[in-house]
């Protein structure tokens, strides 16, 4: 009986954890070395994801910056960034990549708050999906005869109480990034 509530949190846990992750590639008015993370790069013959070539760290509020672990892929990395429509002009510097982040105007904040605002409602629904086949789960149980009527209430109280929980925690993460996104 208990298996199914678990079951359930961990599907619920691993939406909450997806959703964490697209709003790190929502752009904010601060360097955040997480809308890099997406980059592909053309290097050693094979396209491969920018945090797999290089270090990125942000120096400065307005600023990254992108140390590759081997010199060599410096132009391919800044090709990579530029070709990744993120609105970014990599600058090389040497052995690195320096990107300065444009200040978003009032327009540009809207938007990545619309965005933001998009994914956590598709978030919510992702968690009441699995409310939906959790709670199909416990009935298929009741109808096999392998729990009593009371336990089925009891279950469906617990999904219940799980899915308020996670739709709230959903609410409070794009509240948080929305106030960093319209913060000027």
């Amino acid at each position: 009986m208990n298996s199914i509530s678990e079951e359930i949190k961990t599907k619920m846990n691993s939406a909450i954890q997806h959703f964490k992750d697209e709003l790190k590639k929502l752009r904010t008015g601060r360097a955040n070395p997480g809308i890099l993370d997406n980059v592909m790069v053309e290097a050693y013959g094979t396209h491969m994801r920018l945090k797999e070539l290089a270090s990125v760290s942000a120096p400065e509020a307005r600023q990254l910056l992108v140390t590759p672990f081997d010199p060599h892929n410096v132009g391919p990395i800044a090709k990579g960034i530029e070709s990744a429509n993120l609105n970014l002009q990599p600058i090389k510097e040497g052995n690195m990549v320096r990107i300065n982040i444009p200040p978003m105007d009032e327009t540009t904040r809207k938007e990545m708050a619309k965005q933001g605002k998009k994914k956590a409602e598709e978030a919510k629904v992702t968690i009441r999906e699995i409310r939906r086949k959790g709670n199909d789960q416990v009935k298929s149980q009741k109808s096999g005869g392998k729990i009593t009527e009371d336990e089925v209430k009891k279950l469906e109280k617990q999904i219940q109480e799980l899915t308020d929980k996670f739709c709230k925690e959903i609410d409070d993460l794009f509240a948080i990034k929305e106030k960093e996104i319209m913060t000027i």
